[in-house]
């Protein structure tokens, strides 16, 4: 007879926690109580120099354009450090985001240039165009990657974080690479 245990909790099951700064607008710290930290023996804090990229983020496409990873590596990296919480993300979980959004955003245009349906090889019917697939996939990745990192800015960010984010920077660029721009 089965117990019922199907392999644990789902990541991303429940509801989802409360922003920081909502809860200390609110003045209600939860079970836990804000951490306070003790700034008396901090040394004065620098800003710190976005690392250099990769160089498989620089290398240009197939059809000789530049990709947008650095780009939306850039925005993202900049985007975090004004929320001060670049220290809470991992590097490579940026690169990954903006690696997976430069994709989606070359099968768009992949798509824009050859259309939706391509030729089968052997048959010479007509198919589905692969860059479809591929664009689901990159876009599947990018907003998965993208919810990880709001998440963590979320819970620990304790700055009003409304406003322009990278993920919309990354629309507006999809939009523009659309019309052609």
């Amino acid at each position: 007879m089965s117990t019922g245990s199907h392999g644990g909790k789902r990541p991303g099951a429940g509801r989802k926690r409360k922003p920081l700064a909502q809860k200390m607008l609110e003045g209600k710290p939860g079970r836990h109580g804000f951490k306070v930290l003790e700034t008396s023996d901090v040394p004065e804090m620098e800003g710190v120099s976005m690392p250099k990229p990769k160089t498989y983020m620089k290398q240009k496409q197939k059809n000789g354009k530049d990709t947008y990873a650095l780009e939306v590596y850039r925005n993202t990296w900049e985007w975090l450090q004004e929320r001060k919480c670049l220290s809470l993300v991992p590097e490579p979980v940026i690169e990954q985001y903006a690696m997976s959004v430069a994709r989606w955003i070359q099968c768009e245009e992949a798509l824009s240039e050859f259309g939706f349906l391509a030729k089968h090889p052997t048959t010479g019917n007509p198919i589905q165009s692969p860059f479809v697939s591929m664009l689901q996939a990159f876009m599947k990745q990018a907003n998965s990657i993208w919810s990880q990192i709001y998440q963590v800015v979320v819970e620990n960010c304790s700055v009003d974080i409304t406003g322009s984010t990278p993920q919309d920077d990354a629309m507006e660029r999809l939009l523009n690479a659309r019309r052609g721009n």
